[in-house]
């Protein structure tokens, strides 16, 4: 069945917002295979008028980052495109261009199974992010260029900056802000977090025409041509949120900006994601397109591919694929109540009936007894109730794992730029390929292998990892991390790691640096010196 965008009154250069979403829920009274077929050109969506829905996503804000009786609640978010309970749907946008006023999550796929999204562009009107430039300096003063999308104004001494669903003072949000992105002159293609930039500001004066003077007790940090971003790193929105769903597909999907995660799934089987541009696009104002990750994979499950797409300008790591670990708050014969303990991530229930789930001891991450799940259900918002075959092995304190939600990943042929954090975090039991690869400017780890079960509490250990023709250009730290965060060793976490075949450029120290694993075999890399790996409890280390 072939479904005509513009028969509907969905037509380019005009405002879609509540059509569009009355046309998505329609989609959902019939399973058949439908294609959703839209003509090229742009479609104005009004924050304002688009559907409000609870939205609890992992790793994003969390109810304690709000002042009392600060609104919106952290979760009520309003939705761009909003696609829930739909089956066998193909969009095809044929190059439209979604433009997005005010403050949204730009998607949300919810609760569907087989979509496919293919050849679409996400952008957002003057967002809440603001770039600054040095364009002169005293010893008590620094001189900005605000970029041109920016709406601002200078009162009492107060830079404020305003838009459709903000206004606020500046000189005092960004003062407990918890960091602001860099790019300096010297070098264009790397970006890093820094101190707060007004963190010593006195006063600001308006020197018109997109210049301001920002009066500090000291200005030895700053640079002449260095640019700063200033930001809201509350993760209230996010660009597209997939969860309780199956075999989801992007193909030619471009997003030029988001608040927070990019994309990000949870609870969900089977992702495909293929030539995404994560960028601000040619000739845009700014560098920075994601506040925080570009990809967020958490407790999902199948086979999750990354393929032939370009990343530039991400306020966190390009590609987080972990699960959960959550701590045993009480153990009552085959019942056991499970918490989530990481202040944004919470909210929603990814243990299904028939999952497997692991016993972990949060100290040395240890496995310590396995179960099978019977029944679940949410206590509270942070709180779930397993019954299980056999709570035997399940300890007050100790932390669960569904390694039944543990993807397989495929990442290859991506190019990548500007990531403040890592390029990759991966912690999942599932056979991971990283191959013909670049990742160029990572301030952290081109790649880290982490699990953890006391800060993040993400998990699990990496069993079979092949890190194949990659090249690495610059990484802020050790390329290659395998570093479980374990405070005792009494085994080892990951195994079975291969690196082969890639190209390590620009880093200092060592080139691979791992601790509490086995198995790593390092064979036709080539190195920028002579440090090519450092262990502590680690076994089978083979250079070839």
């Amino acid at each position: 069945m072939i479904i005509k965008a513009v028969e509907h009154g969905i037509k380019p250069d005009c405002e879609v917002s509540e059509k569009l979403n009355a046309l998505l829920s329609s989609l959902a009274e019939a399973d058949e295979e439908k294609t959703l077929v839209f003509e090229k050109g742009e479609y104005y969506i009004s924050a304002e008028k688009c559907p409000e829905k609870m939205l609890y996503i992992t790793n994003t804000i969390g109810e304690n980052e709000f002042k009392k009786g600060e609104t919106p609640p952290a979760h009520l978010q309003r939705v761009a495109l909003y696609f829930e309970n739909i089956k066998n749907l193909k969009i095809e946008g044929n190059g439209a261009c979604f433009i997005i006023d005010g403050k949204a999550t730009n998607a949300a796929i919810r609760d569907c199974e087989n979509i496919s999204v293919n050849n679409i562009e996400i952008k957002v009107v003057k967002p809440d992010i603001h770039e600054l430039k040095v364009v002169g300096k005293g010893l008590f003063y620094v001189d900005f260029k605000i970029d041109r999308e920016t709406q601002y104004y200078v009162e009492n001494g107060a830079l404020y900056f305003k838009g459709n669903g903000y206004c606020y003072n500046a000189m005092k949000k960004y003062k407990t802000a918890w960091h602001i992105a860099q790019i300096r002159k010297k070098t264009p293609e790397k970006m890093k977090r820094v101190g707060h930039l007004f963190i010593n500001a006195v006063k600001c004066k308006d020197l018109s025409n997109g210049k301001i003077r920002v009066y500090y007790t000291g200005t030895s940090k700053f640079s002449k041509d260095d640019i700063y971003y200033a930001y809201d790193v509350r993760r209230q929105y996010a660009g597209i949120f997939v969860e309780n769903s199956k075999n989801i597909s992007l193909c030619s999907v471009a997003q030029r900006f988001n608040y927070s995660l990019a994309f990000v799934a949870q609870n969900t089987e089977n992702i495909s994601l293929d030539k995404l541009d994560f960028s601000t696009g040619t000739g845009a104002v700014r560098k920075m397109a994601s506040c925080a990750d570009f990809i967020q994979i958490c407790m999902c499950k199948g086979k999750i591919s990354v393929t032939n797409s370009y990343f530039d300008g991400a306020g966190d790591d390009l590609l987080n694929v972990h699960g959960m670990h959550l701590k045993i708050q009480s153990v009552n014969e085959n019942r056991v109540v499970v918490r989530f303990m990481h202040p944004q991530s919470y909210g929603y229930n990814a243990f299904n009936v028939g999952d497997e789930i692991a016993f972990i001891s949060p100290q040395s991450l240890a496995e310590k007894g396995r179960a099978i799940i019977k029944a679940s259900r949410m206590i509270n918002e942070y709180d779930i109730e397993l019954e299980l075959d056999n709570a035997g092995a399940a300890r007050r304190g100790d932390a669960v794992e569904n390694i039944t939600m543990c993807p397989e990943v495929y990442f290859a042929n991506n190019n990548s730029t500007r990531i403040i954090t890592r390029g990759l975090l991966l912690t999942t039991r599932g056979k991971v390929t990283v191959e013909n690869n670049l990742f160029k400017s990572t301030t952290m780890s081109g790649i880290l292998l982490s699990n953890d079960a006391k800060s993040w509490y993400e998990s699990g250990p990496c069993k079979n990892v092949t890190i194949k023709n990659n090249t690495f250009e610059y990484c802020g730290g050790t390329p290659i991390l395998i570093y479980p965060e374990n405070s005792v060793h009494s085994e080892y976490i990951h195994e079975n790691i291969t690196i082969d075949g890639n190209a390590f450029k620009a880093y200092s120290g060592c080139c691979v640096k791992a601790k509490s694993s086995r198995g790593i075999t390092l064979s036709g890399n080539t190195y920028a010196n002579k440090n090519h790996i450092s262990t502590t409890n680690c076994a089978d280390i083979y250079e070839k």
